[in-house]
């Protein structure tokens, strides 16, 4: 197998071949990878084709497809915090932003099966970024518990949040902060920000945290949970406590 496509939920993805060890980050139901190498009888060494990621995962959370089925980029995504999809009498329920397969009319291909699918969902090209998009999609997250390598809003951490909202818009970005942070366009001062803007922090040294702006002072960011923040040109401010990286290091804009 070197190519396949997540038939789960919500698959992790971890540092080393092991249960025990740090999960790293998550892929979504529809979402793709290239087999890079196996581990014994369960584990294989994948790289995300929507942003290169690399992790192992069990094949059992994984479906083979071919490499035109595995390169071709979903036109289609869930919107609903929770979806269900039925390949035949198996109904599972997926999260927001997995990705649809050759969707159409309702029904979809994943691999070599076909599914079927009634809920919500928006199609990329015919989604447009704006700032009223960004506070009705982000602040649908509220309260979500802070997952490290999280990207559902059962758990997840600053970088996946920002990645799925975005994705959520049609616009593809790297999983971590410091990747994102060389994306897009340099904003210079923060009374030039505006909503959708992510705002990158620093620990003095490195980039480690990440938010999107609502306003030029209030910053929706994972830190504990998702939550809503005042943002200074210092950094964040909170009367709760936050992790070492809440300096403002940069601002960048990716439309």
């Amino acid at each position: 197998m070197e190519y396949a496509v997540v038939n789960v939920p919500a698959a992790p993805v971890r540092r080393k071949p092991s249960h025990r060890k740090e999960m790293v980050n998550q892929l979504l139901f529809g979402e793709s990878v290239r087999i890079l190498k196996k581990s014994g009888d369960l584990w294989v060494k994948v790289r995300s084709l929507h942003d290169g990621y690399e992790g192992w995962m069990t094949h059992t959370l994984l479906m083979e497809a071919d490499k035109r089925f595995a390169n071709t980029r979903s036109a289609c995504i869930t919107t609903d915090i929770l979806s269900s999809i039925v390949f035949g009498e198996k109904r599972i329920n997926v999260p927001v932003g997995s990705s649809l397969p050759f969707f159409a009319d309702g029904k979809g291909k994943l691999g070599n099966m076909e599914y079927s699918f009634s809920g919500h969902y928006f199609q990329r090209d015919q989604q447009q970024p704006g700032e009223e998009l960004v506070r009705q999609l982000s602040t649908a997250w509220l309260n979500a518990p802070y997952l490290w390598g999280g990207r559902t809003p059962l758990g997840v951490d600053c970088s996946g949040f920002a990645q799925v909202i975005y994705k959520l818009m049609g616009i593809d970005l790297p999983r971590d902060a410091w990747q994102q942070a060389q994306e897009g366009e340099p904003v210079k001062k923060l009374n030039e920000a505006r909503t959708g803007d992510l705002a990158f922090f620093d620990n003095k040294e490195d980039i480690v945290h990440v938010g999107i702006i609502l306003e030029k002072d209030q910053l929706i960011h994972a830190s504990g949970k998702v939550r809503i923040d005042e943002l200074t040109k210092k950094g964040i401010h909170s009367e709760d406590p936050l992790p070492s990286g809440s300096r403002l290091r940069a601002i960048r804009r990716y439309w």
